[in-house]
């Protein structure tokens, strides 16, 4: 295979690899966000604190139940925090 053939795959290689990231990347950022809006919705209209930032960044990697105890742990009823553990890694 000649050196420019090869070069142009490993560049289009690279291209589509990192294309598939940035597609990717915002729908990630929009899961926690979902789970966050879900709680802050029950503490009607307050900002959530950073510990249940970090509990829905825990859903998001898939630690549902992790999710759920932290939630539940800074103050969100049960029901809401497995709806919105559920919609974190979505």
């Amino acid at each position: 295979m000649r050196t420019s053939i090869r070069i142009a795959s490993v560049l289009t290689g690279l291209t589509f690899a990192l294309g598939g990231v940035a597609f990717t990347a915002p729908a990630a950022h929009a899961d926690v966000t979902a789970c966050i809006n879900q709680v802050e919705r029950e503490l009607q209209g307050g900002e959530a604190p950073a510990s249940i930032r970090a509990a829905c960044y825990v859903g998001l990697g898939g630690g549902h139940d992790e999710c759920v105890s932290g939630l539940t742990a800074g103050g969100v009823t049960n029901g809401t925090a497995v709806s919105a553990c559920r919609v974190a890694p979505n």
